[in-house]
């Protein structure tokens, strides 16, 4: 691949990044490479077909490093899901990187890949990103391809970028970005280039921005709600118009949301039978098993403790005489949220809020607290719901132990290029506060046996 690229810079071509190691989240597949998903269901699978994504990469001459670990099935908001092991943050490697994307994020952090691509279904590219410190984009939904991603909830992923500064999100996205007759839900606009808009930084005098008034305060570590604070100082000395803005139905997200994916899982997931690929798993003691016996040796053997979990309280929600009262009434919610976005954007030009309560939290720490490690992606979860872009950068380290935090900017639906514009000045000049620390700085790391 590199000398392929090589030969393309020979003949005078020279795009943006023509030439520059890319690393995949193991969600997207890619021919000729196994694609697990961090799962056993789907070990030694090779998938016959690149998702559009990664034909993109290809064109633009990006050579492919390797896949990158993830919570199995993006089920998790740490890592700590994957059945090939946990990933462990560059930063401390006691604690977590994030997830379910955490793979991506650490690589990028480490300085095993300048650039990744990640899935964010409820805040798994932007979570990661904030307890890294890289730059993690969620895009417009439908504004990425989702065609060869595996599907965990078909009305909530998304594709994007992850890399070490707002700029090189932006020259990733312009690749792996635009409409695809593949993709149903691809939306056929004319998208305007995001490295452009990066570049162009532009004058904050006059931008409106509103502060999440319900992703803050309570919960929110106090390093995180610091860094946070002291962002929007450096916005407001810039001249922008910073408001705090009400969206009340966000308190509701987390809970619609763990009705809303869990349904969707269960009925993706079930594609998983042992019959077509993937795993195959023959039940003890009997000599000639029904399809349904392999089905469930093969499902108990190959799905991990949380995939279970929300397949079974998805397909709970989806079932005769509890549909209205759960997953009806879960997705009345989402619209509901989609509306406090509508009318915010009414507003302001883009809203702002941290990206995670917490910094990175250590390995083992919540594994036997579902809800609290559900809580992580409480900051990110809406703009899932409502399909809205959304940008998460370093915005400095917490006092309390020294690890990054992260600052979300969120823009209406098909403003992705605002995401970028605001996002890059804010980098500038948070970067000039704390010296690029954390994009210079290449933590110590020591192998792990």
């Amino acid at each position: 691949q590199a000398e392929a690229a090589d030969e393309r810079l020979a003949t005078g071509e020279n795009t943006a990044l023509l030439g520059v190691p890319i690393a995949v989240k193991d969600i997207v597949v890619t021919r000729g490479l196994p694609t697990t998903c961090g799962s056993r269901m789907l070990e030694g699978w090779i998938p016959p077909y690149d998702a559009t994504l990664v034909t993109s990469l290809r064109a633009a001459g990006m050579p492919l490093l390797g896949k990158t670990n993830m919570d199995e099935f993006a089920m998790g908001s740490s890592t700590e899901y994957s059945a090939y092991g946990p990933t462990r943050n560059p930063w401390d490697l006691d604690r977590i990187p994030g997830g379910s994307g955490g793979g991506s994020s650490a690589a990028v952090t480490a300085f095993e890949a300048p650039l990744a691509v990640g899935t964010d279904t409820g805040g798994s590219i932007r979570q990661p990103g904030a307890v890294t410190g890289t730059v993690g984009v969620k895009p417009t939904y439908g504004g990425v391809s989702r065609y060869g991603l595996v599907a965990l909830a078909s009305s909530l992923d998304q594709a994007g970028p992850v890399a070490r500064t707002v700029l090189d999100a932006a020259l990733l996205h312009d690749v792996i970005g635009g409409h695809d007759l593949m993709d149903s839900t691809s939306i056929d606009v004319q998208w305007p280039s995001m490295a452009a808009a990066a570049a162009r930084e532009g004058d904050l005098a006059g931008l409106r921005v509103g502060v999440v008034k319900e992703l803050g305060g309570e919960g929110y570590q106090r390093g995180v709600r610091d860094r946070f604070d002291e962002a929007v100082g450096l916005l407001v000395g810039a001249g922008a118009d910073v408001v705090e803005v009400s969206c009340p139905h966000f308190e509701y997200a987390l809970a619609a949301y763990y009705l809303i994916l869990p349904s969707e899982a269960s009925s993706n997931l079930a594609k998983f039978d042992a019959m077509r690929y993937g795993l195959r798993v023959l039940p003890d003691g009997v000599a000639a098993p029904s399809a349904e016996q392999v089905m469930e040796a093969t499902r108990e053997a190959g799905f991990g403790d949380e995939v279970k979990r929300r397949i079974i309280l998805g397909t709970f929600a989806l079932s005769s005489g509890y549909y209205d009262a759960y997953y009806g009434q879960a997705q009345r919610v989402r619209t509901l949220i989609s509306r406090d976005f509508a009318a915010a954007f009414e507003q302001v030009d883009v809203l702002l809020s941290p990206t995670a309560p917490t910094t990175a939290f250590r390995i083992g720490e919540k594994l036997d607290a579902p809800l609290a490690m559900y809580l992580n992606d409480i900051a990110t979860i809406p703009a899932n719901l409502a399909g809205v872009p959304g940008l998460s950068l370093p915005s400095g380290l917490a006092d309390e132990d020294g690890l990054p935090t992260g600052i979300q900017i969120l823009a209406p639906a098909l403003e992705d290029a605002r995401l970028y514009q605001v996002g890059a000045r804010l980098e500038a000049m948070l970067q000039e506060r704390w010296g690029g620390a954390l994009l210079d700085r290449a933590p110590e790391l020591e192998v792990v046996p």
